[in-house]
């Protein structure tokens, strides 16, 4: 077991909501021309707390491929943003004239993610989107889908564009001829994130001028893939009124950035989660899932740990079914007056769902974090990357 306490000092940016076609403000540009964020959150520097345990992994929330220039695949999942069947266009003019500045859209479509549905998300300048609920300082932390997550500044050039689409069955974010201060004379970057209606999600790079371990991520992180968390909300015994909370990342998948170049492509296939069964029967049968138990209160099927764990929590949903100690992990840590207890149960295997209405005296928690690391080659990549990784939990304290 690692424990870490890290100051974190995060990229800010300004978060604006998205505005109907034609009509979206065109914002205050500084002398420099750039445009001025707005509804920056602007907060002080916070303390991170990260719990880490390594185990194995196995592939838990999604399935990956990459596809090397070479590959018709590649090529086949770029979105040419000027054919017109794709559906509308839109190019974004706060962003694309804007540096540090994200907006938030809805989608048309219900896009599940980590086995949780999302209708909007947060597009960023930084090759970057998004999918928390809540709306933090803290974006470039967790809840993030990242075709190529940077320090891009679009208002560096007049060629550069964020631009999106929305036809009912994808949602595509360009990233186009976007560049990195200080490196301008490297050249310009375009890449793609397209999220498909059936939770499939792409990452396509169109031009990429440079070695991504050469761009540095002093000022800003870099990183390529997914991660979701959960948010835990605890009160001070100080000012019991005022709520702080904290943000679990449960999975991660890290993809290795020294695999791509131009012209390559990412291909990540979502698998059944607990999340998806509707009755207690399918919870505690199907053999698409495993881990999962079932809330007779909410109705819900789950293992515990996903984006609902508050409610999880809050309604005793881990009481409801005798577990056995069998393999279990304690860890409390005072982090500024916050006590954070978790713990890792082993569900009795003979469990039934008549077991979910009698109740037990028995109390616990579950957490179980996951991460994935796809550091393999193509080759590997194409059987859907090695079976291996870490599971790890991070707990950031933010006061909203």
């Amino acid at each position: 077991m690692f424990i870490y306490l890290i100051f974190q000092t995060d990229v800010v940016y300004g978060v604006a909501s998205e505005q109907p076609f034609g009509t979206e403000d065109k914002g205050q540009r500084s002398s420099s021309g750039r445009i001025i964020k707005k509804n920056t959150l602007l907060l002080k520097p916070l303390i991170f707390f990260l719990y880490s345990t390594w185990m194995k992994d196995s592939n838990k929330y999604y399935t990956w491929r990459g596809f090397g220039p070479k590959d018709w695949r590649a090529q086949d999942l770029w979105f040419d943003m000027t054919d017109v069947q794709h559906g509308q266009v839109r190019v974004h003019n706060i962003l694309s004239n804007s540096y540090q500045q994200a907006v938030r859209v809805a989608l048309s479509f219900d896009f599940p993610f980590y086995g949780d549905y999302l209708r909007q998300i947060v597009i960023a300048t930084g090759g970057f989107i998004f999918t928390g609920d809540v709306t933090h300082r803290m974006l470039t932390i967790t809840q993030y889908i990242a075709p190529l997550m940077a320090d891009f500044d679009p208002s560096l050039s007049k060629q550069s564009t964020v631009q999106y689409l929305d036809n009912g069955e994808v949602f595509v974010v360009q990233w186009e001829q976007v560049r990195l201060p200080g490196k301008e004379s490297k050249g310009a970057f375009t890449f793609q994130a397209a999220l498909h209606k059936t939770g499939r999600i792409t990452f396509s790079y169109q031009e990429i001028p440079l070695p991504l371990d050469a761009i540095g991520s002093a000022e800003h992180p870099v990183k390529v893939g997914l991660s979701d968390a959960f948010m835990i909300a605890s009160s001070s015994p100080r000012s019991p009124e005022a709520a702080q909370r904290t943000i679990y990342e449960y999975h991660r998948i890290e993809v290795d950035m020294k695999k791509i170049s131009s012209k390559s492509a990412i291909e990540l296939t979502p698998l059944p989660t607990c999340l998806q069964h509707d009755s207690c029967e399918l919870c505690l049968s199907s053999n698409l899932t495993s881990g999962c138990t079932w809330c007779n209160v909410l109705q819900r099927c789950s293992d515990g740990v996903d984006r609902h764990r508050q409610e999880w929590l809050d309604y005793s949903c881990s009481e409801e079914v005798p577990l056995t100690q069998g393999r279990s992990a304690h860890f409390s840590v005072l982090l500024r007056e916050v006590m954070i207890c978790c713990a890792v149960y082993e569900q009795s295997k003979d469990a039934t769902c008549e077991d979910y209405y009698r109740g037990d005296d028995f109390t616990g928690s579950s957490v179980a974090p996951e991460a994935e690391d796809a550091t393999s080659g193509w080759e590997g990549w194409e059987r859907g990357g090695e079976d291996r990784g870490d599971k790890c939990s991070k707990g950031i304290p933010i006061k909203l």
